[in-house]
């Protein structure tokens, strides 16, 4: 039972990558293709595979070797110019990402890859999921970019600052729209495989540049949550010192500071109510009325700290 509630403990702490398959196949077909990747390369994530909004409208190119239901994310006419229920897949998938997220990363195969770019884009200029951490990673298989320029415009208006990789091949149909959207992205990584329209089985050397790619974003993330756990637990030290005649509190953890009741050096019990947001800690709430010296204090103090990337690397 121990074993089960620590796994279950540390699922909930694992980053999260939203996965979206392509054009007339489902979640489960794109999940058995990432699955037979090295499992290292995930290890610190929990991945989502929802299936499209739309079931597929026509004949899928998987028939024959995996079995259906197929979706399809949005329709399209043979240019690629003229988009039919996109803003409704839009709609779809802010709505999925607030409810199930947050989530720190995208992964996305031809169509899935292409739409999650363009919300990538669209957050960056302000446009949706306002109130959604920040994405911290994009995985494109086979993507490309809107050709309407009225979307062009504004999702790639300026250079997109997620960090991304990208995996091309070299006889896939979209390879040139491919290797435009990557343009659209700061110092992407470029990943290229011999292979055509497909999720690739990556060889060693690949799995390698991906997984070593993935690492340095996750220690990255590390030592900006140590920073900022550093930076709140400072910042209620001085918080707690200043609104209650405190002395310097002895070392402790972040946790033990934020635990329900801290004592000062006159052995008073000072009541702290921790409140939890949809995503996690963020904030201390107002500090109950207590007795020191006989006198009442009462103070409102927030500790605005991104506890989401702190849970995954507490």
């Amino acid at each position: 039972m121990e074993d089960q509630r620590t796994t279950e403990k540390k699922m909930k702490m694992k980053m999260k990558i939203l996965c979206l398959h392509g054009f007339r196949t489902s979640g489960a077909f794109l999940q058995k293709q990432i699955e037979r990747w090295d499992p290292t390369i995930f290890q610190d994530f929990e991945l989502d595979f929802p299936d499209g909004i739309f079931p597929a409208a026509g004949k899928s190119d998987i028939e024959n070797i995996f079995p259906p239901p197929y979706f399809e994310w949005f329709q399209y006419n043979k240019d690629f110019t003229v988009y039919t229920n996109l803003d409704k897949c839009i709609s779809f998938l802010c709505d999925y990402i607030e409810r199930n997220g947050p989530f720190d990363g995208f992964l996305g195969f031809s169509q899935g890859a292409t739409i999650s770019a363009l919300l990538i884009g669209y957050k960056a200029q302000g446009l949706l999921l306002k109130n959604h951490p920040p994405i911290r990673l994009f995985i494109s298989i086979s993507g490309c970019k809107f050709r309407d320029p009225s979307i062009c415009q504004v999702a790639y208006k300026e250079k997109l600052t997620v960090k991304s990789a990208h995996l091309i091949g070299d006889n896939d149909w979209l390879r040139e729209p491919s290797e435009d959207l990557l343009t659209s992205f700061n110092n992407p990584l470029l990943i290229r495989h011999p292979k055509g329209h497909v999720v690739p089985k990556l060889d060693d050397a690949s799995s390698k540049q991906l997984r070593s790619w993935i690492s340095g974003i996750v220690k990255e993330l590390h030592t900006l949550s140590g920073q900022e756990t550093r930076e709140g637990e400072s910042y209620l030290r001085e918080v707690i010192k200043e609104n209650h005649k405190m002395n310097v509190i002895a070392p402790a953890t972040t946790k033990e500071l934020l635990s329900e009741e801290i004592s000062n050096d006159h052995g008073d019990i000072i009541p702290i109510d921790i409140m939890n947001s949809g995503h996690g800690l963020n904030k201390v709430s107002p500090l109950k009325k207590i007795d020191i010296e006989h006198e009442h204090y009462e103070t409102t103090q927030k500790l605005n700290h991104n506890e989401h990337i702190s849970q995954v690397h507490s």
